[in-house]
């Protein structure tokens, strides 16, 4: 939000006494912080591969000494017939479900190929599934590195294994399994508490993105919605064999097996969901709109796409029902991305072809599919659950007037509450005020908004590029609060930077480490909140308990490209930090440990509250401050004399709390005169 706004209640013990530090680096969760753990290693030096087989049942895996990465050593799979075969190493023996272990390895084909790092498991359900975890091409020796990977706890029959685009042998050495470092949840205000009185916050997971305690403990503490980002799609419920089995050209059936452990988390923690999608024309299987459902086959009939439509819809809602009685959903989307940026539907054709092309205009020539989907929804929706037409690009005009229109008339229908804007951003585009545009003519039509999908993406991530996505974040999260009225819910697209689908753009508000970036603080920076109690639940493999914790301080931490930014900073020699005119200043600093007096010199230009050394004084400097309070990092000479915002010669709590007031107004200047 916009800073100097007016100090939020949750503010006020900061601003008046109360010492930031205590529970700084505050721990909710049920372990503790903990370094990476070795759990297995084979360099293949002892001619040892009894924990590796092979796929297919084919290969022949020994040790040669033909390659090596290091030492004189390797594990060598030959004789694979297929590209999927190679080399199997089994997790379930040696890994816990709910708990994030990393996978490394050092990978050499005999000939150019694309090399995977893939994991599969067994479901509730009995399937099998796949998935890429990292991908290289080359002809040498390629690095896996600290590749992250973690299961839910209904799942089984957990590997992870090494395949190739063709069958040639591959060398492997240095296979290492870690249990990955454990993080502390920061002791920080709670994005749902802060926006209480306003809207929902919640985000979105996978399933193996929310397997990880910590990520739960995050998702806790933070939000009070919950989207599936893959799992409610029509390709992951979708049950072909059974579809098949029923005889039926127009009653698909469906499991629940690829959302359960979303689901159950939900339920267990009485975390109400969004739930996505039902009529989109990607991810969805190409049988489901063909005669007979034969792959490739003819397209089915208007008539027929109808009625498999209804039943999807109505089998849906009847299996969440059935299997999960006590799990709250309070908004659907029922139809996606229909719209082109000028306003105009997609083109008809395969959706395993072109991205803009639509399996569903193929069949009935236009939008009209719309309609029908939103009243079989409104027919079968549990009470309570509001309908929602989703799309991104919402912003841009052609396709806002579309969605307005089309909304407009579903309302006077009464089959459609809501329009959700799914809010990918970049800090390049759209504006704040474009964006505030589209938001105020949806507000317009009285239907409810729900901002589906936000995150912001920058291409620039150094401090200045944070800052930057942190002021977007912050026209954002204002202009939401200004239509707070019109609008229900604000969903994050994930949890954190790491595990984000823009990943490489870091987009949201966490580091891949959980802690808070410079966009967290922008947005809750001036929000007025009643202070209310939040309850976290705190998640482990085995039990779940209840602690509850009223907000009244403000604690800040740093952002792991801060950090970096801190370490360049911190080390500044004295020549950097010197100017032509100095003068000898003792300066006394206090740290938890001892207290020292030291002589350095210091610039006679002192701006008070300036710790990143950026030439302004923002909320960022507060983390900085904090941290070196904490004796965390250390300061420079300049630094030094930025820090002393209470003028008694002494860097402590008061530094902290005078830099604050004044970022809040409370005070007009630093430093501030000492009590």
């Amino acid at each position: 939000m916009k800073s100097n706004k007016g100090a939020a209640v949750f503010l006020s013990a900061v601003m008046f006494g109360t010492a930031v530090v205590p529970g700084f680096f505050g721990n909710v969760q049920a372990e503790a912080a903990s370094e990476a753990v070795v759990l297995y290693s084979n360099d293949f030096e002892e001619g040892d591969t009894a924990d590796f087989t092979g796929r297919g049942g084919v290969e022949t895996i020994g040790v040669t000494t033909d390659k090596a990465h290091s030492g004189t050593s390797s594990m060598l799979v030959s004789g694979r017939e297929e590209g999927w075969n190679g080399p199997q190493f089994s997790l379930s023996d040696r890994c816990e479900a709910g708990v994030e272990y990393t996978v490394s390895a050092w990978v050499c084909p005999k000939w150019y190929n694309t090399i995977n790092l893939s994991m599969e498991y067994t479901d509730a359900g009995g399937e099998r599934h796949y998935s890429n975890l990292s991908s290289q091409g080359g002809d040498g020796w390629m690095e896996f590195s600290d590749i992250k990977v973690s299961f839910s706890d209904d799942v089984t029959n957990v590997y992870v294994y090494i395949e190739g685009s063709d069958t040639c042998d591959i060398y492997v050495d240095d296979f290492i399994l870690k249990k990955a470092a454990v993080h502390d949840i920061e002791d920080i205000p709670s994005l749902k508490d802060v926006y209480a009185d306003y809207f929902k916050i919640g985000g979105a997971v996978t399933a193996s993105e929310l397997a990880p305690t910590t990520t739960k403990n995050l998702v806790l503490k933070h939000y009070n919605s919950i989207t599936a980002g893959n799992e409610l799609k029509p390709d992951s419920l979708l049950d072909y064999k059974a579809t098949v089995a029923t005889g039926s050209n127009t009653d698909p059936q469906v499991n629940l097996n690829n959302a359960r452990s979303i689901l159950s988390f939900c339920e267990k923690n009485n975390i109400p969901m969004r739930g996505h999608v039902f009529v989109w024309h990607q991810q969805t299987p190409d049988w489901f709109f063909r005669e007979n459902y034969e792959e490739g086959g003819e397209w089915a009939s208007k008539e027929v796409m109808l009625q498999r439509l209804e039943n999807y819809i109505k089998n849906v809602f009847a299996a969440l029902a059935k299997e999960y009685p006590n799990l709250e959903f309070y908004a659907y989307d029922v139809v996606n991305e229909c719209y082109l940026d000028d306003g105009s539907a997609r083109q008809g054709g395969a959706n395993n072809g072109s991205q803009q092309t639509s399996p569903w205009v193929q069949i009935f020539g236009d939008n009209s599919f719309i309609e029908p989907a939103f009243e079989f929804a409104r027919k079968y929706a549990p009470e309570g659950c509001k309908l929602y037409y989703n799309d991104y690009n919402e912003y841009i005009d052609g396709k806002t007037n579309a969605i307005y229109n089309m909304a407009m008339d579903l309302k006077e229908k009464g089959i459609i509450d809501g329009i959700g804007m799914q809010s990918h951003l970049d800090t390049g585009f759209p504006t704040v005020a474009q964006y505030e545009k589209a938001l105020a003519k949806f507000a317009s039509t009285g239907l409810d908004v729900q901002v589906t999908e936000l995150d912001i993406t920058t291409n620039d991530t150094s401090a200045a590029g944070f800052e930057k996505q942190a002021e977007i974040y912050s026209g954002i999260l204002d202009a939401c609060v200004k239509y707070a009225d019109s609008i229900s819910a604000v969903i994050f697209w994930g949890t954190t930077d790491e595990t984000s689908w823009r990943g490489d753009r870091c987009p949201l508000l966490f580091n891949g480490d959980y802690t808070a970036k410079p966009a967290y603080y922008a947005i809750i920076d001036g929000i007025e909140s009643t202070g209310t109690t939040t309850t976290t639940t705190t998640t482990t493999t085995d039990t779940t308990t209840t602690t509850t914790d009223t907000i009244t301080t403000t604690d800040t931490t740093e952002t792991t490209t801060d950090t970096t930014v801190t370490t360049t900073e911190t080390t500044v020699t004295d020549t950097e930090t010197t100017t032509t005119e100095t003068e000898t200043t003792t300066i006394t600093t206090e740290t938890s440990s001892s207290e020292t007096t030291t002589t350095e010199t210091i610039p006679t230009d002192i701006l008070y509250g300036d710790l990143n050394l950026d030439k302004t004084v923002s909320m960022v400097d507060i983390i900085y401050l904090n941290k070196y309070i904490a004796d965390v990092i250390k300061f420079n000479a300049e630094q030094t004399a930025n820090a002393d915002c209470v003028d008694d010669d002494r860097i402590d709590s008061s530094d902290s709390n005078a830099l604050l007031k004044y970022l809040v107004n409370k005070v007009s200047s630093l430093p501030v005169a000492a009590e």
